[in-house]
This record gives C-alpha cells, structure tokens and sequence, in this order.
C-alpha cells in the first residue's frame, strides 16, 4: 500500500508480512545483531584493558570502526523492530534515527582509508612511523572524518527544516529516506558527495596496496600481511559501497518483482547493514597476533573465574 494523506503524498510503496514471516525476519535480526555485538563489545573491552592498544593509532582507528559498527547495527535494527512492531513512525524520530544511521554509515569508508594509510606508512616508512602515527594525531584524524560526515549530513537536515511546513513533522510515515529528505536536489549532493567520497576513498586503497606490493624485500613477510590486510578493507568498502546504490538496487529489483518488495528490502539490508560487520573483527580481532593474544587471555581468564571462583 501507499502512505499518503490530504497533504503530503508518500509514493514509496510498503508492503505488510505475515505474522510467521515477520517473527522470522527479526529473529535473524536480533540474532545476528546480538552476536555481532557481543563479539565487538569483547573487543572492545580487551581494548580499554590494555595499554598497548590504546596507544598505538593502529588499534586506535580498528576500534573506532568496531564502535561504528555496533551503532550502526544497533540503529538498523531498532529501525527494523519499529518498523513491524508500530509499523509508522513519527517524522521527527524517523529523522533523528536516520540522521545518526547515516553518519555512522558514512564513517565507515573513509576510516577504512585512514587504516591503510597507517599500514602504508608503517611499511613503506618504517623509521617515519612512529613521527607520523601518533596518538594525537590519529584522534585527529577521527575528528576530521566526522567533521566530513557531518557537513556532508547536515545540509539534509537543514534544507527539510526551511522548505517543509512544521505540520509535517508530526506526521506519520513508514521510515524511509525517500520519505523525510524529498527534495529532488538532495538525493543530487547524495550522489555527488558519495561519488567524491568513493573516489577519494577508492584511490587511497588502491595507491597504498600498489606501494606496499612493491615494498622493498626486505619486509616481505610485513607487506604480504599489510598487502592482505588492505585487500581485506577494500573487500568491505566494496560491501560498504553498495550503501551508495540501495535506493536504485530496492526501485530496479521491486520493479520486476512488485509483491516481494519486503523481501527484496530485508535481504538487501542484511548484506549491506549487517554482514560487513562480521568483517571488522576478523581483520584484527582473529588476524592480528597481539590482539589475539590478549583477547585470548581475557577470555580464558573469564572462563576460570567462572568455573574456579576461589
């Protein structure tokens, strides 16, 4: 069905599951929300414990990622439950939900890039590493990609507030982007920014994998570990990057497949929103041996004080 009143028409067609379909979808949700979480939380954790992360800009930038992640996953699935439990939200709640959704959304890239460039230099500038990766200017680095984030946000936010009446935040709506940020120019500095961002982001990868493939042998055994480490970052832009094509993927799949649309929405999100997420620990979490190391030990350190209390 279609949302729309005497006022406002919202074109964007929503579609109810059965009471089965819709208990099944947000189990898998919650399911794979509370995994994910539980598992960057430990990391999380084993960070905060430990002074060789959180000095070191490496794992500084890592578990930046890692709390986007879980934002990002606690947000999208909020969303999710909202959406079938209420199945309408109130456009000021919708906004502010959408508003944080996609800042998190967008950190992600561009601390993707910052990681590589940490590896590029600590192989291709070994004795320049530890002048250039400081602490301080690794938070800086983080302040900056969410100064870009947030002029890149907040120009939608600004633009509804002047061009819309106030009676239309009272509304109702089924919450989507389509149906809060509507100006046609909007969805135009969207698809410039991401393109912008993309290619900046794009070019870093590629420039510090290409410079770190051939790294001088003598840190072969350093640069195949950073070379696959980048390769890994540019496998999760890539998931990253289907953000940037979601609207058009859910209009040109719904199009030719109009009664599964609630379908075709969830397993898209799911791709897009969740499973990028796995990837995050794995890149340091289960790769990296230090963080292996002290993950390990607090973990079995649990388990005894859990079986041995005395």
């Amino acid at each position: 069905m279609s949302l729309s009143n005497t006022n406002y028409n919202f074109t964007t067609p929503v579609y109810r599951d059965t009471v089965e379909t819709a208990i099944f979808k947000n189990v898998i949700t919650v399911v794979l929300c509370i995994s994910i979480s539980y598992v960057n939380s430990t990391l999380v954790h084993t960070f905060t414990k430990h002074q060789v992360f959180n000095t070191n800009p490496r794992y500084i930038l890592y578990i930046h990622l890692v709390i986007n992640d879980m934002f990002l996953l606690i947000i999208f699935t909020l969303l999710q439950l909202l959406s079938y439990i209420v199945f309408t939200l109130n456009m000021s709640l919708c906004m502010v939900l959408l508003m944080i959704g996609i800042l998190f959304t967008l950190n992600n890239p561009l601390t993707l890039a910052a990681m590589a460039v940490e590896c590029y230099i600590a192989i291709c500038f070994p004795l320049r590493h530890t002048q250039i990766c400081t602490v301080k200017k690794t938070y800086v680095v983080i302040g900056v990609i969410w100064l870009l984030n947030s002029l890149s946000v907040l120009p939608d936010l600004f633009v509804t507030l002047a061009t819309e009446p106030k009676e239309f935040f009272d509304y109702r709506i089924f919450c989507v982007r389509v149906n809060v940020f509507r100006a046609p120019y909007l969805t135009v500095k969207r698809d410039v920014s991401n393109t912008a961002f993309l290619v900046f982001v794009w070019f870093t990868l590629f420039y510090t994998y290409f410079n770190i493939l051939f790294t001088a042998k003598a840190a072969a055994a350093d640069a195949k570990k950073a070379k696959n480490t980048v390769l890994l970052h540019g496998f999760q832009l890539m998931l990253c990057m289907l953000n940037y094509v979601y609207n058009f993927t859910i209009e040109g799949l719904t199009y030719f497949f109009p009664k599964d649309g609630v379908a075709i929405r969830f397993t898209i999100n799911i791709f897009i929103s969740v499973l990028p997420r796995l990837i995050s620990p794995v890149v340091y979490g289960l790769r990296d041996k230090t963080f292996r190391k002290y993950l390990k030990r607090y973990l079995f350190s649990t388990t005894t004080a859990t079986t041995h209390p005395q």
